[in-house]
């Protein structure tokens, strides 16, 4: 919401573009934001009012396009007063000439507060003829982090407590032990809003998984769509292979688990698709520990994770009721949930997408490398009791002037030893925060 405001204010703003998957609670958001910071919302839904794109078919001209809109729908913006109304085109993927129209709202018209949602997949779909490069301000939706969860399930003192951290000591039984166990029902639920929605109000399990179900299916659904026919079997049986993929000893994407003799070169295209849509996020191997890491790319090698972990359990048929058994839901097929939800909290908090660190002979791994201004710390995640660190000892090994902290997300409290800083997986969205505080105190130290 903040980031909303900031749009809002900013001298320079641009008519604004909510990037995300299906059903990622973009349509919410704005009219959430039009209620709090605005006077009145003009909301024009192009699915569900196909008639509304004959507007923008004749002409570019703005003002005549929204007199027509506010006819039609009796939606009001007036004119000597712009800034008191949010403009919403909602499901613009299904308009191309809307899309093409905002950079004239952007040139001709930059008093009215513009903002527009649709579907990542069905906006690469429509392709429309001209989108309006550099005239458009981008936000990017994701799924619910746990603190939001949190907060939707009544919680918000957990999340206060978190926030109130200003120095690594563990954390009391008292917020370790009930963290711990909503982590598990996240993982249960994941954060598409729609899902936590049916814990938090109804607790309806049941519930909860038809609509995991339906946003698969939703998913899938679109692959058809794909314009190239011939690339729609191969994103799906992609998509399939994901939890096979994460399965694997060490994760690395293989494209004879997608299909038996399958090839790079025949399957690029459609998983590229994918991470396009943001619907999968891959993560290259990394040579070395260099800045900018993104210049350290092994191209050849990579993982390849979901946008929401409960998406992720869902699709790999887990049942819920792994949620009482432990800590079994961390563990399940080689930690990959906790690795899927560790990915996505740190791609909220930093701006280089994560990397992996690999030795052979004997094999080592560490999960993730990340690149925080000018630092690259390694990071392992870890499920089980055993948490020795085999891997994060070696990397320091080879690369020990390098390493100013090693960071592990584990079950365990918090802590730093040495320049070990161990995260509970509960706390992984103040990594960050957590990771800044460690290297403080390691330099008053030294």
């Amino acid at each position: 919401m903040q980031k909303l405001l900031r749009w809002k204010k900013s001298r320079h703003r641009k008519p604004l573009m909510l990037k995300g998957v299906r059903q990622v609670g973009k349509t919410w958001l704005l009219k959430e934001f039009a209620r709090r910071y605005y006077k009145n919302i003009a909301y024009f839904n192009f699915d569900e009012h196909p008639e509304y794109k004959q507007f923008f078919e004749n002409t570019k001209d703005v003002e005549r396009i929204l007199q027509n809109l506010m006819m039609a729908s009796g939606e009001t913006i007036k004119p000597d007063k712009p800034e008191d109304t949010l403009i919403v085109f909602d499901e613009i993927q299904e308009c191309p000439n809307a899309l093409n129209t905002l950079k004239y709202f952007y040139e001709n018209t930059p008093h009215y507060n513009v903002a527009c949602a649709g579907s990542l997949l069905g906006i690469a779909l429509s392709k429309p003829a001209s989108f309006p490069v550099g005239k458009v301000d981008f936000l990017e939706i994701g799924p619910m982090t746990f603190t939001e969860f949190l907060m939707a399930n009544g919680d918000g003192n957990f999340a206060s407590y978190m926030d109130s951290i200003e120095r690594i000591e563990p954390v009391p039984d008292a917020f370790f032990n009930p963290l711990y166990e909503k982590l598990k029902m996240y993982f249960v639920t994941g954060g598409m809003p729609e899902s936590v929605r049916s814990w938090t109000e109804d607790r309806d399990v049941e519930l909860m998984q038809q609509v995991l179900s339906n946003i698969l299916g939703a998913y899938e659904r679109d692959f058809a769509k794909h314009p190239d026919p011939k690339d729609f079997p191969k994103i799906s049986l992609i998509w399939k292979s994901i939890p096979s993929q994460l399965a694997r000893e060490n994760k690395k994407f293989i494209y004879k688990v997608v299909k038996e003799g399958a090839r790079a070169r025949e399957y690029e295209n459609a998983l590229q698709w994918l991470c396009d849509a943001n619907l999968t996020y891959k993560i290259y191997r990394s040579s070395a520990p260099g800045l900018p890491i993104s210049a350290y790319d092994d191209l050849s090698a990579f993982k390849l994770y979901l946008v929401d972990v409960g998406l992720l359990r869902r699709l790999s048929l887990l049942a819920p009721s792994a949620f009482s058994e432990g800590n079994r839901l961390f563990v399940e097929f080689k930690g990959a949930l906790s690795e899927n939800y560790v990915l996505q909290a740190l791609r909220n908090q930093l701006e280089a997408i994560p990397r992996y660190w690999t030795m052979d002979n004997p094999r080592y791994e560490v999960d993730f490398l990340l690149q925080r201004e000018n630092d690259i710390l390694p990071v392992e995640v870890k499920s089980e009791s055993n948490v020795e660190s085999r891997s994060l000892k070696k990397y320091k090994e080879k690369y020990d002037d390098q390493v100013k902290l090693r960071v592990r997300f584990s079950l365990n409290n918090l802590r730093l030893d040495d320049d070990l800083l161990n995260i509970p997986l509960f706390m992984t969205d103040y990594a960050d925060k957590l990771i800044g505080m460690a290297l403080k105190q390691l330099e008053i130290e030294i």
